[in-house]
């Protein structure tokens, strides 16, 4: 039995939320778990439609032209995650863990590996057989050669945000207006599409911390809506 104190983490599911009050949302409790005021968190989530770039990503890999973004209601947002050009939306759960990696865990290899340990497991526990992909070009959660969850972190004086996307039943036609992870010939995938089962995003959130604490040695507080909020303004 180990002696070390129990490290708890706060999660919950929030429902559908801009990607600009995520993002606020996230510095917020990162400062907070830095500066000892809060445990680890780990939000769960989904966005409005929204492609999100990368450090690494190039405004070329958004195909689609302005027209078509303001038609179909769709944002560009650069943030200070790892990785390229993404999409968020309905039907995609979103995991955004801020957890510290102080003292035992301050390898960033290591994070990933643990985040994409958690989302095989969670793939598994609902009839997806997938496997992880570590190169910097394939980072994420692959179903044969077609991809179902995507992976982009930040990590600051070993504090996490951002995190990861696992498609549960989304509109993978969104793809097709950039090129995802920088891949031109990637085929997006889904659990609906895989399975033809349609879960909540809910029931997957719980699914998915389940493997999480488990993997990252934590202890669950499932905590209300408002609270994780921490009082910022939730936006649709």
């Amino acid at each position: 039995m180990s002696d070390r104190p129990e490290r708890k983490l706060e999660w919950g599911f929030l429902g559908r939320i801009s990607y600009p009050a995520s993002e606020r949302l996230q510095v917020s409790i990162r400062d907070a778990v830095r500066a000892g005021r809060k445990s680890d968190v780990l939000l769960f989530l989904e966005h409005p439609h929204v492609y999100t770039l990368g450090r690494n990503a190039s405004n070329a890999d958004v195909l689609a032209d302005p027209e078509w973004l303001e038609t179909r209601g769709v944002e560009v947002a650069e943030c200070n995650r790892g990785g390229q050009v993404t999409y968020h939306g309905p039907g995609q759960l979103v995991g955004y863990p801020i957890i510290d990696l102080n003292p035992d865990r301050r390898d960033i290899r290591r994070y990933v590996h643990d985040l994409q340990t958690v989302l095989v497991a969670t793939l598994a526990e609902l009839g997806v057989d997938s496997q992880p992909r570590r190169s910097s070009e394939e980072l994420g959660v692959w179903v044969e050669n077609r991809k179902v969850a995507s992976i982009g972190v930040h990590i600051s004086r070993w504090v996490t945000s951002h995190g990861f996307a696992l498609n549960v039943d989304t509109d993978l036609e969104y793809f097709a207006a950039i090129v995802p992870c920088g891949l031109s010939d990637v085929k997006m995938t889904s659990i609906a599409e895989i399975t033809g089962n349609h879960h909540s995003l809910s029931e997957v959130a719980t699914i998915c911390c389940h493997h999480f604490v488990d993997v990252f040695d934590r202890v669950p507080v499932l905590v209300p809506r408002e609270h994780l909020s921490m009082n910022w303004p939730i936006a649709s």
